[in-house]
């Protein structure tokens, strides 16, 4: 019972271990589901933890800042399909810590501020360009050389 719960799975390596830097290769198919869940996954979870701030008007909710919401959702599922598909990208090549909590957690911020408080489009263009940046660097110190691996 205690297996299920330590640090190291019996086989050596766990696929789905996002704590572990490994490579992550495969299918193309594997890679373009595995972005497209992430991306799904991340604004779903923005949109459900901001509903509070949207408001209803059938139960008298007045939403806290006017404006439609689709606009933003579409926004950030294309910002977060990106993000996830450079951090796999990169982590088909060379291992990336966290790439799927890192895409999640840039995914979901955006949405979650832009859905409370419908920012106007340059604000949600700088926010969008924040978390590819943020992805870019995330990747970046991926790729670069490990120079303590490299003297041995």
């Amino acid at each position: 019972m205690t297996d299920l719960f330590a640090p190291d799975s019996p086989s050596g390596t766990d696929p789905f271990d996002e704590n572990e830097g490994a490579v992550r290769p495969g299918p193309f198919w594997r890679h373009a589901l595995w972005v497209a869940g992430i991306g799904a996954a991340a604004v779903a979870a923005g949109w459900v933890t901001s509903l509070f701030r949207i408001g209803f008007d059938e139960y008298g909710l007045p939403p806290a800042a006017p404006g439609a919401l689709w606009p933003y959702l579409a926004v950030w599922a294309a910002v977060g399909l990106t993000v996830a598909a450079v951090l796999r990208a990169t982590a088909a090549r060379v291992p990336v810590y966290a790439p799927g909590r890192i895409a999640v957690a840039l995914t979901y911020l955006g949405t979650r501020l832009s859905l409370g408080w419908r920012p106007e489009a340059p604000l949600v263009g700088a926010m969008a360009a924040v978390a590819l940046i943020a992805a870019a660097v995330w990747c970046a110190i991926a790729l670069r050389p490990h120079r303590a691996e490299a003297e041995l």
